[in-house]
Formats: structure tokens, C-alpha cells, sequence
């Protein structure tokens, strides 16, 4: 772990939060990878790209429910995700988090996930966070500044990843596609945002978010190109957390 990521004299602090559980999560990952690719017809693109060490902040576009537990199961890594507060209640809730799981707040800004965020990256581990920020078109037409944040304090590369498939063309978001589906993964390059140090100006952050959005609206854009696989449209019923 280098230096730069290390981080823990600079604000926001992680030093003081336990670690988030993996162990659990590997059983877990070698009974749902085949099981998905027995169930779609998955092919997995430029997996050569993504990083087999250090910190990774990976950046999917969002279609459907069955994008997480795919990413999840198929990622070469293990990954810690960032998912609705409202899905972890319950059974659920408690396998998530025993998984290394992360619940975000989106009504509200949760201190405590963002501060989980960093502490995944400072401790070279994979966080994977939606950019659009909810279910929808795919198309990452709209950025939140979370990733930017992310990026900015800690300086991890950004992964692009692109999900084809997850959902049939106006399909429900709430729903996994039928069994037999194709369903296409394609990772991009990794790049870099220069770290930031505090404070971080809100307009600053905004500027960045609107730079990565470039970076991965292209790359969505050439992964339906090499694929031949186009996005589904919009959904049929939206998500109602949105």
C-alpha cells in the first residue's frame, strides 16, 4: 500500500472504522460465478484489463438488480459494493454486510458509508459504485459526484465497466432477465484523477464528475460498437427508491 493511499493524517479519517469482512464473501463468489454463467449466455470482455492489485474504484453503468450480484460473482476480485440502505434489512441485510457490503443512505449524505468507501481504497481493496446513482437507461447521461469524491481523496484508478444485457429492452428494473439471456461485461482502461488535498470545493468535484462521465459515456458508447449488443432503453417501471 503506498503512501499516497495510506492517507491517515489527511481528512477524511478511516483509521478508526473496523475493517469490512471478505472472507465470507469468497464461499460465496464460487457457488454464484457458475451458477450465472450457466444460467446467461455471459461473455466477459477485456477482463485483462482490470487490476489485480491495489485499490480499485470500478464504475459500472446501472440497469438492473441482477447487475451487483453478477459483478459480484464474475469480478476476478472481490468486491465490496455500495447498495441501497433500504436492501439491507432483514436476512439480507445481515449476509450483506457479513459479505463486505456497503449500505448508503441516498436520501441523506452518509457519513459513515463515504467514510467506509475510502477505507476500502486505502486498504488496496476493490469498491464498486454505480456513477448514475440508480437503475435506469445505462447510458451514464447523469453523474453523481460521489465517484469524483472518491477519486480525488484517494487517488485510485477508476475502472470503467459496461453492462449489456443485465435487463431486456424496457424491462423492469426490479427483475432479473430470463434465463438463457445474453448478457455482455466489458471492462475498460483504468485511469487516474489527480488526488485532491482538503478542502475539496463542491464546484471542483462537480468539474471532476463531469470529466469521468465523458470518460465513461465513451466507453459504454464503444462497448455496444465491439459488441453488437445495444443498451435497453428505458425501464418499463422506474426504480422507486429513485
Amino acid at each position: 500500500m503506498t503512501a499516497e493511499l495510506t492517507g491517515h493524517l489527511e481528512l477524511p479519517r478511516t483509521d478508526d472504522l473496523p475493517r469490512l469482512p471478505y472472507l465470507f464473501a469468497l464461499p460465496a463468489r464460487g457457488l454464484a460465478k457458475p451458477y450465472f454463467r450457466r444460467r446467461y449466455r455471459l461473455t466477459i470482455y477485456h477482463e485483462e484489463l482490470f487490476p489485480r492489485t491495489g485499490p480499485v474504484l470500478m464504475t459500472p453503468n446501472h440497469l438492473s438488480l441482477l447487475d451487483g450480484p453478477l459483478l459480484g460473482a464474475i469480478a476476478p476480485r472481490m468486491l465490496h459494493q455500495l447498495g441501497k440502505i433500504e436492501a439491507f434489512g432483514g436476512l439480507q441485510g445481515r449476509f450483506l454486510r457479513r459479505i463486505g457490503q456497503i449500505p448508503i443512505d441516498r436520501s441523506a449524505y452518509d457519513v459513515r458509508a463515504v467514510r467506509q468507501s475510502i477505507q476500502v481504497l486505502r486498504d488496496g481493496r476493490v469498491l464498486n459504485i454505480y456513477p448514475e446513482g440508480t437503475r435506469g437507461t445505462g447510458d451514464f447521461s447523469r453523474i453523481r459526484t460521489g465517484v469524483a469524491y472518491l477519486a480525488m481523496v484517494t487517488g485510485a484508478p477508476i475502472l470503467p465497466v459496461a453492462l449489456l444485457g443485465t435487463r431486456l429492452p424496457h424491462g423492469d428494473v426490479e427483475r432479473f432477465p430470463p434465463a438463457g439471456s445474453r448478457v455482455d461485461v466489458v471492462y475498460g482502461e483504468p485511469f487516474t484523477i489527480d488526488r485532491v488535498p482538503f478542502p475539496r470545493r463542491h464546484s471542483d468535484v462537480r468539474a471532476v464528475a463531469d470529466q469521468i462521465g465523458d470518460v465513461l459515456r465513451a466507453h459504454v458508447r464503444a462497448a455496444v460498437e465491439e459488441t453488437g449488443h445495444p443498451l435497453p432503453g428505458a425501464p418499463d417501471t422506474k426504480d422507486p427508491d429513485e
